[in-house]
C-alpha cells in the first residue's frame, strides 16, 4: 500500500527549484529567451533542473509578461514576480512565499549548460544538519586564472566557504604556480530559514566592493558549504558567451 503524507510531512521534505529569469538583462539584451540550438536559454535551464527529479515544483520566476508566455508555450510553470525586485535572489524569496518547501534552490537562468547531474552533489549536502546555505565550484581553467568574471572561492577542509573573490585567491606568494584555484558557480540552495534571513540583511561593504551578493552572508554569519560540480560551465553574458554555449549544445545533440 503506498505510503500517505500530511501537507506538513510533504513540505518538511519538498526541494523547490526556482528560475529567476529577468528579461531587462543589462549586459546581453532578452538573454533569457534567446535561442540556443533551437530553444529558449532559460527552457535548458529548466529542462535540466527537472531531469535532476530532486526538486517539486520547478518554476520559472519572472516579472516579464513575455517570458511567462513563452515558459506557458512550453509548459514549463511559471510565478509572476514583482520588477522591483533587485537581485535574482530578491526574486527567489518573492517566488518562496507562494511554494512551501524546506529547501529552495536558486537556479541561474543564463546558465543554459546546466544538466542533471550538477544538483546531486549540491542537495547531498544538505544531509548535514549544520549547512545552511550550499554552492558548487569546480576547478578553475589557467585561462580564467585572472578574469575577474570568474569568481574564486576558498574553503576549509570541511567544505565551508571562507571567501569569495573576484581576485585570484589563494595569492600565489612564492610564484610556484599553484595551480588550485576554485571557480565558483552561481548556483545556491537554501534552507526556508536562511532564504528568508537573507532577503531581510542590507547589503554589507564586502558585497558592495566585491559586487558578490554571497559575501552578504558570510558578513553575518551564515555560513555558505561548497560542493564540487561534475564540470564547468558557460554563464551567458556575452554574445561570444551565446556562442560558446551553442556550439557545445550543438555538439552535444549531435553526438546522442
Amino acid at each position: 500500500m503506498p505510503a500517505r503524507y500530511t501537507h506538513l510531512e510533504m513540505c518538511a521534505n519538498r526541494i523547490a527549484g526556482i528560475i529567476p529569469a529577468r528579461l531587462a538583462s543589462t549586459r546581453l539584451a532578452r538573454k533569457v529567451l534567446r535561442e540556443i540550438a533551437g530553444r529558449p536559454m532559460v527552457e535548458w535551464v529548466w529542462r535540466a533542473a527537472q531531469a535532476s527529479g530532486l526538486m517539486d515544483p520547478v518554476v520559472v520566476a519572472t516579472d516579464a509578461d513575455e517570458v511567462a508566455a513563452v515558459c506557458r508555450a512550453r509548459s514549463i510553470p511559471v510565478l509572476m514576480t514583482s520588477p522591483v525586485c533587485a537581485s535574482g535572489s530578491d526574486r527567489v524569496r518573492e517566488a518562496a512565499r507562494q511554494i512551501d518547501a524546506a529547501i529552495y534552490v536558486n537556479i541561474q537562468g543564463d546558465e543554459p549548460m546546466l544538466t542533471a547531474d550538477f544538483f546531486p552533489p549540491l542537495l547531498a549536502l544538505f544531509a548535514r544538519p549544520e549547512v545552511e546555505v550550499a554552492t558548487l565550484a569546480v576547478l578553475c581553467p589557467p585561462e580564467e586564472f585572472g578574469n575577474p568574471n570568474a569568481v574564486k572561492v576558498v574553503t576549509a577542509l570541511d567544505g565551508r566557504a571562507l571567501y569569495f573573490s573576484r581576485a585570484t585567491i589563494p595569492f600565489d606568494r612564492n610564484r610556484v604556480d599553484f595551480a588550485g584555484y576554485r571557480k565558483h558557480l552561481g548556483i545556491y540552495a537554501y534552507r526556508k530559514a536562511a532564504l528568508e534571513r537573507f532577503s531581510e540583511l542590507p547589503s554589507g561593504l564586502l558585497e558592495q566592493v566585491e559586487r558578490l551578493e554571497q559575501l552578504r552572508l558570510l558578513e553575518n554569519g551564515i555560513d555558505i558549504y561548497v560542493a564540487d560540480a561534475p564540470r564547468d560551465t558557460i554563464g551567458v553574458d556575452t554574445e561570444e558567451d551565446l556562442r560558446r554555449a551553442e556550439a557545445v549544445l550543438r555538439q552535444t545533440a549531435s553526438n546522442t
